[in-house]
C-alpha cells in the first residue's frame, strides 16, 4: 500500500475508535512518526495533509528540517532529550513531549526563553518502571508538573507515555487508562502554569485502544511509512 492509503485507513481507524468512544475525531491529532525515515516520505505523508511529524532524535531532526525546509510542517520531539542537546531542540521543535526531568525542564526553558518563546511541553511518564525506556516515575510527577509549570518558558500541556509492548494491544489498556486518571488528578489541583489537555498515547500496535481511552495525541509511524530498515 502506498503511503497516501495508509494514512486514509490510518485516520479510519481513528474515526471508528472515536465513534465507539463518543469521542470527536478532531480531537485527535495524528502524529506521524518520520524516525529514519527518508524526506521524500515525509514530504509523501504531508501530501495528505498531516502536518505533525515525530522524531526521536535531535540530530537526526537537524537534517531532516534542512532538506524539508519547505514543508510548513509542525515538529514534535518525541524520545529522550540530553541536556547537551536542548539548544538545538529547542531551535527545530515545536513540541517537546518527552519531559522527565526538571533538569531537562531547566535546560529546555533556559534556551526557549532566551528565543523568546512558549514552548509546548509534556511530561513523559514511566508506567510500566522498565528500566529500559525513559520517563519519570508515577509517583513523582505531581512534584515535576509544579515545579515545571512555575517555568516562564514552557507551556506544560499534558502526559506522555510508551507503555509496555503486549502481543495483545488490549492488555495496554489499562497503562492508558492510568495516565488519564494521572492528568485528571493533576488537573484537580489547578497548579499554576498547568494544563492536562493533552494525552499522547497510543503508537501504531495500539493507537485505537489510546483513542479509546482519551488520548489526544497518537504517535504512528509503521501504520503509515511501513516497516522500518
Amino acid at each position: 500500500m502506498s503511503i497516501a492509503e495508509n494514512v486514509e485507513m490510518v485516520r479510519g481507524r481513528i474515526r471508528a475508535a472515536c465513534g465507539r468512544s463518543g469521542r470527536r475525531t478532531e480531537d485527535v491529532l495524528l502524529v506521524a512518526v518520520s524516525k529514519t525515515v527518508p524526506a521524500e516520505f515525509i514530504r509523501q505523508a504531508y501530501a495528505t495533509g498531516i502536518r505533525d511529524f515525530g522524531e526521536n532524535r535531535v540530530q537526526e531532526a537537524a537534517a531532516k528540517r534542512s532538506e524539508l525546509s519547505e514543508l510548513a510542517a509542525t515538529w514534535h520531539l518525541i524520545g529522550h532529550l540530553q541536556s547537551n542537546k536542548a539548544k538545538l531542540a529547542c531551535q527545530l521543535f515545536d513540541w517537546v513531549e518527552s519531559i522527565d526531568s526538571l533538569r531537562i525542564g531547566d535546560r529546555i526553558n533556559q534556551f526557549a526563553g532566551a528565543g523568546g518563546r512558549k514552548l509546548p511541553v509534556l511530561l513523559e511518564v514511566n508506567l510500566g518502571e522498565e528500566a529500559s525506556k525513559f520517563g519519570a516515575e508515577e509517583a513523582e510527577v505531581m512534584r515535576l508538573a509544579e515545579a515545571i509549570g512555575r517555568l516562564e518558558a514552557l507551556e506544560l500541556r499534558g502526559l506522555m507515555t510508551l507503555p509496555p509492548f503486549f502481543e495483545d494491544p488490549e492488555k495496554v489498556r489499562p497503562y492508558f487508562r492510568r495516565l488519564r486518571q494521572l492528568a485528571r488528578h493533576i488537573e484537580a489541583q489547578n497548579l499554576s502554569g498547568v494544563s492536562m489537555r493533552e494525552l499522547s498515547m497510543g503508537m501504531s500496535h495500539d493507537f485505537e485502544i489510546a483513542v479509546e481511552e482519551g488520548a489526544t495525541i497518537v504517535r504512528v509511524g509503521t501504520a503509515i511509512f511501513g516497516s522500518r530498515q
